[in-house]
């Protein structure tokens, strides 16, 4: 390597794809030059290595940034869900998704990015009624990593109403209920719906923190469709929802939209 006048002869675009081909020998190789080599060289030619070794060890970190993003993607398609990604990183499943956004909607190869099951027609519409905004974010991934879903989420039973009588919402597939809320709470939503002929076909899963026997009585009184108590763990809530979606929205015959 020359002395003086040190000059990249590739452009970042063609060191980026060098390595992404070659990262673990690079990593092998730097680790062992490294080792090598006397930090306190002060020659023309020292720095011409060592302006060499930022380059490179640059555009590794680039492409191992990329190769983990492609990895979590891989996994996600292989049916994996934040959680288990998270953990592979040492990271809690929120980490992983703020890291890795999107993996279970992006839509760069179409055919095979669904996940765990064929695609729908067109989206599934979910009504999340919930005023807990980590519980509400719970369950939005949760829903996401099942597919397209286009979830809209309303904090109280007023302004549950409001969406579904405006002309212009799209009817839900599915409403997932909370009971205990500001203005209108879930059990006095729950006899409305169930009350209205236009809106009393849509099935209602109650999903709140809830085990009492009065409030599971009273809500299948009302005919909510079912009624499922928030699990503590993380995994449990996540695989709780999943099923719900699952069984609603894949597994049973929904009603015609009118």
């Amino acid at each position: 390597m020359p002395g003086k006048n040190f000059h990249l002869r590739t452009t970042p675009k063609e060191t980026a794809a060098v390595a992404d081909a070659a990262v673990a020998d690079l990593a092998r190789r730097l680790a062992l030059q490294l080792q090598q080599e006397s930090s306190s060289d002060t020659t023309a030619q020292g720095r011409a290595q060592a302006l060499a070794r930022l380059h490179v060890l640059d555009h590794l970190q680039e492409a191992a940034e990329r190769l983990q993003r492609a990895a979590a993607e891989a996994a996600a398609r292989a049916g994996a869900g934040y959680p288990q990604i998270g953990r592979a990183c040492g990271m809690t499943r929120q980490g992983a998704r703020r890291r890795w956004p999107g993996l279970f909607n992006h839509t760069d190869e179409a055919p095979t990015e669904q996940l765990t099951m064929n695609a729908p027609a067109r989206p599934f519409d979910v009504l999340l009624v919930e005023d807990d905004i980590a519980d509400a974010m719970l369950i939005e991934e949760a829903l996401s990593e099942r597919g397209a879903r286009n979830l809209v989420q309303a904090t109280d039973g007023v302004a549950a109403l409001e969406h579904l009588r405006n002309p212009d919402s799209p009817r839900p597939d599915l409403i997932v209920l909370d009971l205990n809320m500001p203005r209108m709470n879930g059990r006095d939503l729950l006899r409305i719906l169930k009350s209205d002929a236009d809106l009393q076909t849509i099935p209602v899963v109650v999903l709140t923190t809830s085990s009492a026997p009065d409030d599971v009585a009273g809500a299948y009184t009302s005919h909510a469709n079912a009624y499922v108590t928030k699990p503590v763990n993380l995994e449990e809530f996540e695989q709780a929802v999943q099923s719900i979606d699952s069984f609603y929205l894949d597994t049973a015959t929904r009603p015609p939209r009118a």
